[in-house]
């Protein structure tokens, strides 16, 4: 008997404290915080940072957030242009999936059911928010107003306007003819950085962090310069006198292997026909923005920090492309399929991969960012996701990664070209391969080892090598853009 009341005590002692250690591991579990998520996005920003290598941008707070994440050096949006762009990070999907290519079109007109990004986090308990741009706007007719939002993507909008808007009839603008939004136009603003627009977007942000701090949120933060007109306060300006800067070089003769759909149909004359002066002042300008916006990110940092968020609150900068600032003998702005339009930052700052923080140099794209996100936090995501989640890169940026980048963009038909024209283009980590309406309007090919400028368009007189290249690229690439026409709406104006 006594035997058996041992057994069975030492069997519910057993048990018991099998019980308490589950329990133990559940409760640390449930109690366990799920990762908030920071998402900030910079409109128009080139890789014009320090920690992209930029010898002039003055970016300490990105760059500090560039040491403490994942770097991506190669990082590669779908379609240089905001709209599309923006749709496409936030459903996860390319361009022809979401029929999305101007500036007008909804991507909920071709998909309504789609699940976006911050739906996916609404959906598993998150608050849903956003300050500023995120979806487009027209910037800067419709500051103050949700723009081109998208409602189920969110449980709150803040849309703070400052003084940039009530100064507009202040803004220089080099080039008339053209709405400031559009043409190189900029404003040394008198006043401190929390009058203007980005900076109330940064309090604002600030605020809600401090609301919801303490539940899960997923706050989406976006700035709206540098985009055009380049507005910021003059202490910025003064970081870049115009005597220490200089255009980007560009070799003689270098448009003559260029097709001519390659050049941006908004800027088609090199350098909008303008004086080395005032371009000049308008790369000040764009560099005061960065420099403006950098301070403003370094505020959501330092909130971070001071809110106790940090080490639970995943990080992402992303700009939604890439900006020319006159290369290729006076491109300028976005549109093109070139590596300086293509190309655009992105950080990722995981609290669970503090100890693999560094530069990583593989070939990524946008639409990994929604399945990079979700992973990280545990949400589940829709299975047609066009990318795949970055977070080998995160354990360990040299991982081996076997990827390339598509970009693609839409023309339309002008006295240049008789016809819309769609451009799209394929990056490897060696090479970039382009085709202009299938090849009708024109081919180019770059290789980055021997010519990272893209001087040298190998497509025209092609060698047996790069033959090779093109028959082993050209499937690849049309596998995930068509270079077809599409037959859904696009506004010709609003390309």
């Amino acid at each position: 008997m006594f035997s058996r009341i041992l057994a069975f005590t030492v069997l519910w002692i057993t048990c018991c404290g099998y019980r308490l250690h589950a329990s133990d591991e559940l409760g640390s579990d449930a109690s366990r915080e799920r990762p908030n998520v920071l998402f900030i996005a910079v409109d128009d920003l080139a890789c014009t940072l320090g920690c992209y290598g930029d010898v002039i941008a003055q970016t300490p707070h990105i760059d500090r957030l560039a040491a403490s994440g994942v770097c991506f050096q190669n990082a590669y949006n779908q379609l240089p242009l905001c709209n599309p762009t923006r749709a496409s990070i936030m459903t996860g999907l390319r361009p022809d999936k979401i029929k999305v290519y101007d500036l007008d079109r909804h991507f909920r007109d071709e998909l309504p059911d789609v699940v976006t990004l911050s739906q996916a986090f609404r959906s598993e308990g998150y608050f849903a928010a956003r300050v500023g741009k995120i979806y487009h706007y027209n910037v800067p007719a419709s500051i103050g107003t949700d723009g081109f939002d998208d409602p189920p993507s969110w449980d709150q909008t803040v849309n703070p306007i400052g003084r940039d808007k009530t100064d507009e009839s202040l803004v220089y603008n080099a080039e008339p003819h053209r709405k400031i939004s559009g043409a190189l136009s900029w404003l040394a603003a008198e006043g401190g950085d929390e009058e203007q627009t980005d900076g109330m977007i940064a309090t604002e942000a600030i605020a809600l962090m401090q609301q919801k701090r303490d539940e899960p949120f997923f706050l989406a933060v976006g700035f709206f310069r540098p985009h055009t007109p380049y507005v910021a306060p003059q202490k910025y300006f003064d970081l870049y006198p115009p005597s220490s800067l200089r255009l980007p070089y560009s070799p003689p003769g270098d448009r003559n292997d260029i097709p001519l759909a390659a050049f941006a149909h908004n800027c088609p004359v090199p350098n909008y026909n303008l004086d080395h002066d005032t371009l000049i002042k308008a790369t000040q300008a764009y560099y005061a923005c960065v420099s403006f916006v950098d301070a403003q990110v370094g505020r959501l940092l330092d909130s971070l920090q001071q809110l106790d968020l940090a080490e639970n609150t995943i990080v992402v900068l992303w700009s939604d492309h890439g900006y020319h600032l006159g290369e290729h003998d006076g491109v300028w702005q976005k549109r093109t399929l070139f590596e300086q339009s293509a190309r655009a930052p992105l950080i990722i700052r995981s609290p669970q991969h503090r100890e693999s923080a560094g530069v990583c140099r593989r070939i990524v794209e946008f639409v990994d960012i929604y399945p990079t996100l979700t992973d990280l936090a545990g949400i589940a995501a829709p299975e047609n996701l066009d990318g795949r989640s970055l977070s080998p890169l995160l354990d360990n940026p040299l991982a081996e990664w076997d990827n390339v980048a598509v970009t693609q963009v839409l023309r339309p038909a002008d006295d240049r070209l008789g016809d819309p024209v769609m451009g799209c283009s394929i990056r490897t980590d060696r090479y970039r391969y382009t085709e202009w309406g299938e090849g009708k309007y024109g081919f180019e090919l770059y290789d980055h080892h021997a010519d990272p400028l893209e001087f040298n368009n190998l497509a025209i007189d092609p060698d047996e090598l790069t033959r090779n290249v093109i028959a082993e690229l050209q499937p690849l690439l049309r596998s995930r853009a068509s270079g077809q026409t599409p037959t859904t709406p696009f506004n010709p104006e609003r390309l």
